[in-house]
């Protein structure tokens, strides 16, 4: 584990991540995972509660290739970016091979739905406890909590988007009887189709942040703001920690 501007970051590999989340959920102990880019990173320096999340979940993978950068100019780096889309994958995958009950929890109407009949298609066996949009009032909360227990659901993705679906995981683990707790951002989108994720090339040059930028200009501002301010930490904090 290293320490990302006080963010605890796993230096586990893809394959030892996802053999960790199994052993804890074969002995039924509720595991929160994080998977934190560089603005995640970046939330937390200017949200303290926020940060308080991240130092305590039980796993932060290093999502993003500017937290893999991060890591080696630190002197301490992990051995490979663990996306969250390609570890909901492998964890959709184990639950179709232990028959473990999920639950999809966020996207717009429908979205949850269309990804859900595309796991079940690209992992035979996978039993889908249950979906739900991620547009609720906090009214809505104990109705939602009621459905995904009630399901029997064993593993909850939400899609909700960061800082949103961690807030809402951690303030609700303890009602929620779910074993593994993950937020996904926008997987069910890439999931289901509605958007497509970057060529293979582009994502082991760890570019993909680009090709969403490409796709999602929208994105601009928030990543000009953000991005070049993350660097200039990382570097900060190197140059600090050799003095």
């Amino acid at each position: 584990m290293i320490k990302i501007l006080n963010v605890p970051v796993s230096s586990l590999s893809m394959q030892e991540t996802v053999n960790y989340i199994q052993e804890r959920l074969q002995k039924q102990q509720k595991t929160f995972v994080v998977t934190a880019n560089a603005e995640i990173i970046m939330m937390a320096q200017n949200d303290s509660a926020y940060l308080e999340l991240l130092r305590q979940a039980d796993i932060v993978t290093p999502d993003g290739a500017g937290v893999v950068w991060a890591a080696k100019h630190l002197g301490s780096p992990v051995p490979e970016r663990v996306a969250g889309y390609d570890m909901f994958h492998q964890l959709l995958l184990l639950a179709a091979k232990t028959q473990k009950k999920v639950y999809f929890f966020g996207g717009k109407q429908g979205i949850a739905e269309q990804a859900a009949d595309k796991a079940k298609v690209l992992y035979p066996g996978l039993v889908i406890a249950g979906c739900r949009n991620g547009y609720f009032q906090e009214t809505e909360n104990e109705t939602i909590i009621n459905d995904i227990n009630s399901s029997g659901a064993e593993m909850l993705f939400a899609a909700l988007g960061a800082p949103k679906q961690e807030f809402w995981l951690d303030e609700n683990k303890e009602k929620l009887q779910a074993n593994l707790l993950m937020g996904i951002g926008g997987s069910f989108d890439v999931l289901s189709g509605q958007t497509t994720r970057a060529p293979l090339w582009m994502q082991k040059e760890g570019m993909e942040w680009l090709y969403r930028l490409m796709k999602e200009p929208y994105r601009f501002k928030r990543m000009a703001s953000t991005l070049p301010k993350f660097v200039l930490k990382i570097l900060a904090k190197s140059s600090n920690d050799c003095n």
